[in-house]
């Protein structure tokens, strides 16, 4: 009996001390927070599970960066934001510090810095999408110089604002030659079937609206400069930057790691079976990329070319001369290039993407 009593104390405490074990592994490292939360944008972000899409889709899937921060006790936190508010929701979410990270476009990242934030790009590349010019399915209107003094719906403050600015430059038009109605995409798209809207400047969604008969592409931005395609790439606090550096190592390596498995051969197809099963019809995600003059493997480049900082550069100066920020803002202080220099030594992956 007594020999029993002792079998199974000893049980329970092996038991306890497992317990115990588990909660202190469960426990960040000494001056670590509880998680590293980064923002992404999702489809059925309001109900039902969040589909991700792009780049942070594919580093969600490997798996990579939840186990190495699990490994310090640090849980990683997917924040679901919309398509038609992203810029509004990730920049609140900044302000209020309830995110470390979000991928997204590039001018609401000038926005958000002109305005006081400070937020620094950590990893470029990934997302290069098409903008797209369109009209109603009947409209007679061949370019955007058909459209001088019409109703053109643009959401204004998104990162496609500025593409649209540089076309209309292109034609020799300001903002001024025509009526721009701010909707969001939605409204945009509910706006040019309606009638009340002569054409819509948005991105691939574009193509729903030719499928459905209701709207004509008439413009795309896949053969003009890589400059006219709108850039969402991976921002990080400022503040999270220099606390945690470790961290943010870990985030912007993932990145550079799904970056480079996406870059490959066969990454082309994975990827659109990805967006295809994150809930962008994949007849939308092909003619997306079809026609694309960008190469492939570029598209994923995670470098900081000069390429990137003339964008940026001529991005903030058109925010403020557009009214979107108060004062002008020297983009030269937005990045965080070392996090992505160190990881391509990590994963030696030097002379992968060529300057």
């Amino acid at each position: 009996m007594l020999e029993a009593f002792v079998v199974q104390r000893r049980r329970l405490l092996a038991a306890a001390f497992l317990l115990l074990s588990g909660a202190a592994s469960a426990a960040p490292a000494a001056g670590l927070p509880e998680a590293v939360r980064i923002a992404a944008v999702a489809r059925n972000a309001n109900g039902g599970k969040a589909l991700f899409a792009g780049s942070s889709a594919l580093v969600a899937s490997q798996g990579w960066l939840a186990s190495e921060l699990g490994k310090l006790g640090v849980k990683l936190e997917w924040v679901p934001v919309t398509t038609n508010s992203v810029a509004v929701q990730v920049n609140e979410a900044f302000a209020n510090k309830s995110i470390d990270f979000a991928q997204y476009g590039d001018l609401p990242s000038i926005i958000a810095n002109a305005s006081g934030l400070h937020t620094r790009l950590v990893v470029p590349g990934g997302s290069l999408n098409n903008t797209y010019l369109v009209v109603p399915y009947n409209s007679t209107a061949r370019s955007i110089n058909d459209l001088k003094g019409k109703k053109i719906a643009l959401h204004r403050g998104r990162p496609w604002e500025y593409p649209f600015s540089r076309l209309l430059a292109a034609n020799g038009l300001k903002a001024s030659d025509v009526k721009l109605l701010n909707l969001n995409p939605q409204a945009g798209a509910a706006a040019l079937a309606s009638g009340s809207a002569d054409a819509f400047f948005t991105l691939s969604d574009a193509f729903l609206l030719e499928d459905k008969k209701i709207g004509r592409v008439i413009w795309a931005s896949k053969t003009p400069p890589q400059d006219w395609k709108m850039r969402a790439e991976l921002w990080g606090s400022a503040d999270f930057l220099a606390k945690y550096p470790q961290l943010a190592q870990l985030v912007a390596t993932a990145y550079v790691k799904a970056h480079q498995g996406a870059s490959v051969e066969n990454g082309r197809e994975e990827y659109i079976r990805a967006e295809a099963a994150a809930g962008q019809p994949e007849s939308v995600v092909r003619r997306e990329l079809d026609g694309d003059n960008r190469p492939w493997k570029a598209r994923w480049s995670p470098l900081l070319t000069a390429e990137v900082k003339a964008h940026y550069a001529a991005e903030a100066l058109y925010a403020k001369q557009a009214g979107l920020i108060a004062k002008p803002l020297d983009a030269s202080n937005l990045y965080a290039p070392q996090f992505v220099e160190q990881a391509l030594v990590n994963l030696k992956l030097q002379q992968y993407w060529a300057p």
